[in-house]
């Protein structure tokens, strides 16, 4: 019994010691289980999911090399996101799963975390976060790791992963103080270093301080184990040292680059020849040596999706030299490469459009800088340089265009009866002998597609027996034959002689034989005839050339004035001061008007000065003071410190001081006086502001035609200038607003917007100033503040003073009415029960009036149809 007992005793404690190991070990299992699990699926899947997340970014994304590179790829949008827009689904997932580790297996165990995978979830959420651009949430997360584990194996990763965040918000100065800190205080891999001195570097770029930035980038290339990166930073460097002007160090740097060759992507290397290649001095660097360079790089085949760079710098290497044609056929090679870089695309259309411009090509320069101004930056220095440029060269092109056709006119007017005859035979031969050859070209090709495929490309044979000689066997044909030659000679004798028939005198016109002939041959003989064709006889362009004295002093007056403006431009908005030189050379010896002979010396000799020619400045100086003394140029160069604003002969001057007569409804002394003006400031910017000034003076003073005439009349003369694109505005837009001259006869009786008005005329005593003024005194006695009495201009003979009463049509009549009567009674605050009430008294107002409302005013002035709303208004009260 006792032997058994023992023996359970034994067993039971065999079972407790076991319960216990086994709750040991079951502890030290579920532990381990919950790292494996965090470690090998959770915390995987996600880190896969970023990986693939961060190749997407490094695939879709495109550096612009022309620009300085961020140290970082990453695309910040600032578009507003939606609370559930996801942006990349793989980052989407590795942040669902580093959450998912979190949350599930998390051992936060008296406020220590006993899972020390935790960590690497939470830096993998904020990755996560931050390359979704969520930044702040990111921040968050970076914060959480350096506050719950300052321990941890990953604490500098999350610092400088807190310092991207800050970065992107902005916060560089906090960014720089903790990563030098961590630098300077804290031992840490040569990868880190590289990735903590690289976001310095960044955050010293986005402060604008860039002599700080190169040193840390410096660091950063060292340090770096990712070649990539080093080719990435070092390129970096190079800019930025550019960006200084060390054009010597930066060129260093960008040999780095290139030493790295295949250690680094190629795109890398290229571009470090191209920024080679722009740093290069024409003046002391062997140029022979640079184009063997630039044609080495060209014919190897690795560097082929980088044509569109390596063509675009030969272009500029022979532009700078010169050499044209050959720098626009790089230029060209580049675009035709199809290169989706939109800003080299813009700098070889502007290069084409700079040459262009500079052989006068300024309609195909034109064209160019549109091409241009599509792939540049909308509303960046240099969009805005360009697009002023290309409004600019709309004027040339017009000018030019006038200069040109008119100088040519004149030019064949002046030549001799004989000389004109020699030219124009000289330039028709030219075009018959170019019609001809198209004319064989296009029949030779017909014929050809006549014949049959054996015949098509049979060629003559040279000998017999050899390849290509006759055969015997072929029925005998005569060797020599090329059938397209004898069908093309067939043709030809047929267009020229008809078809006959083989017998004796077959040249004589009446043995034709016209039924052989179809009706639509015959049609086709009749209708055309390179010889009958007026576009190759002289006599067609002589013709035409005008005879009349007056239509050839009206061409030379344009082109005068075509040679003027175009003077002003290349000077003023171009700075082509030898194109203005010759413009204005050239118009002082076409005989031109006075009014351009004293502007354009003028200008030369501004020109003159800015090209620091004292001798030519100095003669035409003297030219304009001794044969011109009273002008106001004159008077310019004889007081120079005396402003130009502030002279009273000034068209600034004269333009206020019209327009001030505009606003006073001067209109008649405006316009005579605009009339003047244009002819006296004949070919300066000015002008279309009087013009323009005059023709709302005409709409005024004669109704809506004149107004609608004068605007048209702007717009086709000064298309260009701001009042001419105005005009013309106003003529697209508000002329079909105010066309209709009906007046309105619905719902204007109720409105609070009629006017009294009494109709004077403009001449003889100023009864209409007198009652305006005696109106202003009743009014203003009777406290009527909102009443406003004007004297309006309606035409040349006519006025009216008009009271805005704001009020209804009965409240005006009443007005009208207590006028006539000449006594009116002021009720305001006086007890209408006593007798004693105050009353005034005024001279009658007896005078005829009407009553309009306010659209109706309007359209009676535009239009000046006075009798007509008469008519309307007798028609209205008899129904």
């Amino acid at each position: 019994m006792s032997k058994n007992l023992s023996q359970i005793i034994v067993i039971l404690f065999l079972i407790v010691i076991g319960f216990s190991c086994s709750r040991k070990k079951d502890k030290w299992t579920n532990r381990t289980w919950h790292d494996v699990t965090t470690k090998n699926n959770t915390l995987y899947n996600g880190r896969v999911a970023f990986d693939k997340g961060k190749q997407d970014i490094v695939q879709t994304y495109k550096d612009n090399f022309w620009e300085l590179l961020p140290v970082e790829r990453l695309i910040v949008g600032e578009d507003v996101r939606l609370p559930n827009e996801v942006l990349n689904q793989n980052f989407d997932k590795a942040e669902e799963k580093a959450a998912k580790a979190i949350q599930k297996h998390s051992m936060l165990i008296d406020d220590r975390e006993r899972n020390p995978k935790i960590d690497e979830a939470f830096l993998l959420l904020g990755k996560a976060r931050y390359n979704e651009q969520r930044f702040i949430p990111a921040l968050e997360a970076f914060n959480y790791i350096l506050y719950k584990y300052p321990t941890s194996n990953n604490i500098n990763h999350a610092k400088v992963w807190r310092a991207k965040a800050n970065l992107r918000l902005d916060n560089n100065e906090k960014a720089i103080e903790d990563l030098m800190k961590m630098v300077e205080e804290e031992y840490m891999e040569a990868q880190d270093y590289s990735d903590a001195v690289a976001m310095i570097a960044q955050a010293y770029i986005n402060l604008e301080q860039k002599d700080s930035a190169v040193t840390y980038i410096s660091k950063a290339a060292i340090h770096s184990k990712n070649n990539e990166e080093k080719g990435r930073y070092l390129y970096i460097k190079g800019q930025l040292l550019n960006q200084l002007g060390y054009k010597d160090s930066a060129n260093y740097a960008f040999d780095q680059v290139i030493e790295l060759n295949r250690k680094t992507p190629r795109r890398y290397m290229l571009n470090a020849y191209m920024a080679k290649a722009r740093n290069f001095n024409y003046e002391t660097g062997n140029k022979q040596e640079f184009l063997e360079l630039l044609t080495d790089l060209e014919e190897n085949r690795e560097n082929r999706p980088f044509l569109d760079k390596i063509y675009n710098q030969k272009a500029v290497y022979f532009n700078t030299l010169d050499s044209i044609d050959l720098a626009v056929a790089f230029y060209n090679k580049s675009l035709r490469t199809d290169t989706d870089d939109r800003h080299l695309q813009s700098l070889n259309y502007k290069a084409l459009g700079d040459i262009n411009f500079d052989d006068k090509e300024y309609a195909v320069a034109g064209a160019y800088y549109d091409s241009t101004l599509e792939r540049m930056i909308v509303d960046s220095k240099k969009y805005r340089v360009l697009k002023k440029k290309r409004v600019n060269l709309d004027d040339v092109i017009l000018y030019e265009s006038i200069a040109q056709t008119n100088d040519s006119i004149l030019k064949a007017v002046a030549m001799s009866p004989e000389e004109r005859l020699a030219y124009y035979s000289e330039y028709t031969e030219k075009l018959k002998a170019a019609a001809i050859a198209a004319q064989e070209a296009a029949e030779i090709e017909r014929i050809k597609g006549e014949l049959p495929n054996e015949q098509r490309f049979n060629q003559p044979k040279t000998a017999i027996g050899q390849p290509g000689g006759p055969n015997p066997e072929a029925g005998g044909t005569f060797y020599f034959y090329n059938p397209t030659t004898v069908a093309y000679g067939k043709t030809a004798f047929k267009r020229i002689f008809g078809n006959r028939e083989l017998q004796d005198n077959w040249r004589i016109s009446s043995i034709t034989n016209p039924s052989a002939v179809s009706s639509e041959e015959q049609s086709q003989q009749e209708e055309y005839s390179i010889d009958t064709d007026p576009t190759f006889d002289p006599q067609t362009y002589i013709t035409q050339l005008p005879t009349d004295q007056k239509i050839i002093d009206s061409l030379q007056t344009d082109r005068n004035f075509a040679y003027y403006q175009l003077g002003v431009i290349y000077k003023e908005k171009f700075q082509e001061y030898g194109l203005s030189t010759d413009k204005f050379e050239n118009l002082l010896e076409s005989n031109p008007e006075e009014r351009l002979i004293i502007p354009s010396k003028y200008n030369l000799y501004k020109i003159y000065l800015v090209q620091e020619n004292v001798a030519k400045s100095n003669a035409i100086k003297q030219d304009i003071i001794n044969n011109h003394g009273d002008s106001r140029y004159a008077k310019i160069l004889q007081n120079p410190d005396e402003a130009l604003q502030d002279d009273k002969d000034s068209p600034e001057s004269m333009y206020n001081r019209l327009y001030k007569d505009f606003r006073d409804q001067k209109y008649a002394q405006v316009i005579k006086e605009s009339d003047e003006l244009i002819t006296k400031f004949g070919g300066e910017d000015f002008v279309p502001k009087f013009e323009l000034l005059k023709a709302q003076a005409v709409g005024r003073y004669h109704g809506f035609e004149a107004y609608k005439e004068a605007l048209n009349y702007v717009s086709l003369n000064y298309p260009q200038s701001p009042e001419g694109k105005k005009a013309q505005l106003i003529y697209q837009t508000t002329i079909p607003q105010i066309q209709n001259s009906s007046f309105v006869t619905e719902g204007v009786d109720e409105g609070n917007n009629h006017k009294l008005v009494y109709a004077f005329s403009r001449f003889g005593d100023n009864q209409a100033q007198e009652l305006k003024e005696r109106l202003q005194a009743i009014i203003k006695d009777l406290r009527y503040d909102k009443m406003i009495v004007s004297l309006d201009v309606y035409t040349k003979d006519q006025q009216f003073v008009v009271v805005h009463t704001k009020r209804d049509k009965l409240g005006a009549e009443g007005l009208a009415e207590l006028l006539i009567l000449g006594k009116i009674e002021d009720t305001r605050g006086v007890d209408l029960t006593k007798w004693n009430r105050r009353k005034k008294y005024y001279p009658k107002v007896d005078n005829e009036f009407f009553i309009i409302a306010s659209p109706n005013y309007r359209i009676l002035q535009i239009h000046k149809n006075l009798d007509s709303y008469s008519y309307v208004q007798a028609k209205i009260e008899s129904e």
